[in-house]
């Protein structure tokens, strides 16, 4: 395995630098592939992608070295060369584990992705994006459509360019839309090559490499889609990024913020449903669930901060509801946590992202049981005590020992001291919340965060001052738990592939229906026909390509050599893959005395079977991935075969086969006539 390029990958924002400053370069307006980000550009983002990738490359090399030392050492009988090797092997260990912290402080590196607004909100969690080495294909597909079409390759040179320009481009997406629509781009474009160039029979021996995104391991894989899935991850990745970024002092600014993050969890959620056996641990099925629940968690709390916003009075439901907002928050961020904590997890999440997890849990926590001394303490007599005491029932989780809740509100002294636990479970929240930021040096550096803890803390005890009487020697009893709910549930956005309209690059190929990686064709023939009295002696059907369906024995399309089953691509050197039967009808019509030169291709009738069961066997799964292909942009008459060989998740329908291959020789063609015409 060479070693990775080393490049600046993700561009971002530089210091002070606004929405618009993501230096992209300029982006097409007819249609041609789109740009990724300038990597000259030396913004925070790049900076820190560039030191990620050094760390990618260097955890590479040392993995390689350590691969050679274990084999040399259980080849090795020789006791002193085995010393020798342990020794080495103990050194690499030991580079690999620096070089492994130093890449989770890099992962961890949250501020980078931040808001420059000025407003104090608890930072969110974001994704770096998976890296790639450069994939140059040329070499294989130039012998693909050669030897496989039938084609000159060098014919095609514009489109592997513009395939390896959009490659090199979603390298580096720009943190906003067009960084997205970038990546759909390729995304969708996957779909195609795999239809043109990946079948069974063959493998193109191409390699696609890409990087753990918190490990720097990397993986390489010939299944194309490992490429798929790494793209669909890194679009996940970017979402949680434009989520990050968001100004969230305002209400606009988190109602995009929630839209990310829900989109990001639906990528990542999409991934785990439609792929299995990752070969990286960041695919992994628990590495996805786990990144889901983080994506919604951080939903919750964006919701949390807008009824934050838009709750303006300080009447006794509005901050019953903020209480059971809070409480609601804090769970999911358990529920995370957990997640964290799994055997295979724990080990590989960053720490810095546990103990951010675990300080929001205990933050929102804490926040739940302050709104709740607010609400009893500060706001009662301004509403209905009929509305006042339903909101108050609806409260807890469980009915609290004591007396009744409906004694309680009509006793200030009551409410004064249920109150007061409230405030002092709060405050017990709030230190275990500073307790855990203090045992990480990662969070200890961002000083928002620390802002935000110590002053919602103090807010805490500055209120448990207030309550707190000389007199006051019964013992502080035990508030009961708050009831978590939430007026708006988060929801899981699966990504919409259709949002980008792609056109095949190597659509010159022909129609995707026919001119496909699994037919397998003999070398394209020319046929020189000379009208008779009895015309050509041939039988057409079917549209783009046109059929030959049958020839008359003894006329001059037979003596020519022309055969039934044939598709017609060219006539008189004219380009007719994609041309409808009236077209190809006119040009042959309109052939000069000298007759007319039709190029042909035939289909190998020893394949014909094998290509129409695995047909059948594609029909029967499931399309979840690649039903969408019609939406794509693409041409009609598309084969929904299945993209994902690399071990996708499939679905076996209940009913039979919805349609069978239109042609005798079992390929089918876009648009079939009922009537079939001679000429």
């Amino acid at each position: 395995m060479e070693e990775p390029t080393i490049r600046e990958f993700e561009m971002s924002l530089s210091d002070g630098a606004s929405d618009d400053d993501e230096f992209p370069l300029t982006l097409p307006t007819d249609g041609s592939i789109r740009k990724g980000c300038d990597p000259l550009a030396q913004t925070q983002r790049s900076k820190l992608q560039h030191r990620r990738a050094r760390i990618n490359q260097q955890i590479n090399k040392e993995m390689r070295m350590r691969a050679g030392a274990e084999n040399l050492f259980r080849a090795t009988t020789n006791n002193k060369v085995k010393e020798t090797v342990a020794l080495e092997l103990s050194f690499v260990n030991s580079n690999l584990q620096l070089l492994k912290e130093e890449l989770e402080e890099l992962n961890s590196n949250m501020e980078v992705y931040q808001t420059d607004s000025e407003a104090v909100n608890v930072p969110m969690i974001p994704l770096g994006l998976k890296e790639t080495k450069e994939v140059d294909v040329t070499v294989a597909i130039k012998d693909f459509i050669c030897e496989h079409y039938g084609e000159d390759s060098f014919l095609y040179d514009k489109e592997i360019k513009d395939l390896m320009e959009l490659r090199q481009a979603m390298r580096t997406p720009s943190r906003n839309q067009a960084g997205l629509e970038l990546l759909m781009e390729y995304y969708n474009q996957l779909y195609y090559l795999d239809q043109r160039f990946f079948s069974v029979q063959r493998n193109l021996g191409v390699h696609f490499h890409w990087y753990d995104s918190l490990t720097g391991v990397p993986s390489c894989q010939r299944a194309l889609a490992f490429e798929k899935g790494s793209v669909l991850f890194n679009i996940g990745a970017l979402y949680t990024q434009i989520g990050a970024r968001q100004d969230r002092s305002a209400t606009a600014g988190i109602d995009r913020a929630i839209d990310a993050f829900q989109r990001a969890a639906g990528a990542f959620n999409y991934l785990k449903d439609n792929f299995s056996n990752a070969p990286s641990l960041d695919m992994s099925s628990p590495s996805l669930c786990m990144l889901v629940r983080l994506m919604l968690a951080q939903v919750q709390e964006c919701v949390f901060e807008r009824i934050t916003l838009t709750t303006q009075d300080t009447h006794f439901t509005s901050q019953l509801q903020l209480a059971q907002e809070a409480a609601r928050v804090s769970d999911v961020y358990l529920l995370v946590q957990q997640s964290m904590t799994q055997p295979l997890m724990k080990d590989y999440v960053p720490f810095s992202w546990a103990s951010m997890v675990q300080v929001k849990s205990e933050h929102f926590r804490a926040l739940s049981h302050y709104y709740a001394a607010v609400a009893l303490c500060d706001h009662m007599g301004e509403e209905g005590e009929e509305e006042a005491e339903k909101a108050f029932l609806q409260l807890y989780a469980s009915v609290p020992a004591g007396p009744p809740l409906s004694q309680v509100l009509q006793d200030p002294e009551k409410r004064r001291k249920l109150g007061k636990a409230h405030l002092r479970r709060a405050v017990i929240r709030h230190e275990e919340a500073l307790r855990v930021h203090s045992l990480c040096k990662i969070l200890r550096k961002m000083d928002i965060l620390q802002d935000v803890l110590s002053l919602t803390h103090k807010r805490s005890l500055d209120k448990y001052s207030e309550l707190d009487r000389e007199d006051d020697f019964d013992e502080t009893a035990e508030a009961p738990e708050i009831q978590s709910h939430t007026h708006q549930k988060t929801d899981i956005i699966p990504p919409d592939f259709s949002t980008v309209q792609v056109t095949d690059i190597f659509q010159r190929l022909g129609p995707l229906s026919v001119f496909c990686a699994r037919a397998r064709w003999g070398p394209m023939r020319v046929i020189c026909l000379q009208r008779r009295e009895g015309g050509l002696g041939l039988t057409l059907r079917g549209d783009s390509p046109v059929l030959v369906a049958g020839v008359v024995p003894g006329g001059c399309a037979e003596e020519a050599g022309l055969r039934e089953g044939d598709y017609i691509v060219a006539v008189d050197g004219k380009d007719c893959k994609w041309a409808k039967h009236g077209e190809v009808v006119h040009m042959l019509k309109s052939c000069s005395d000298r007759g007319v030169e039709i190029s042909v291709v035939t289909l190998h009738s020893h394949d014909t079977q094998q290509v129409e069961r695995r047909a059948i066997m594609l029909s029967l799964c499931s399309d979840k991935e690649n039903t969408r292909h019609h939406l794509l942009g693409g041409a009609k008459g598309q084969s929904s075969a299945s993209l994902l060989n690399w071990n996708r998740k499939k679905k076996r329908e209940g009913s039979g086969l919805t349609k069978r291959l239109g042609s005798a020789f079992s390929l089918s063609f876009g648009s079939i006539r009922d009537t079939e015409a001679m000429y």
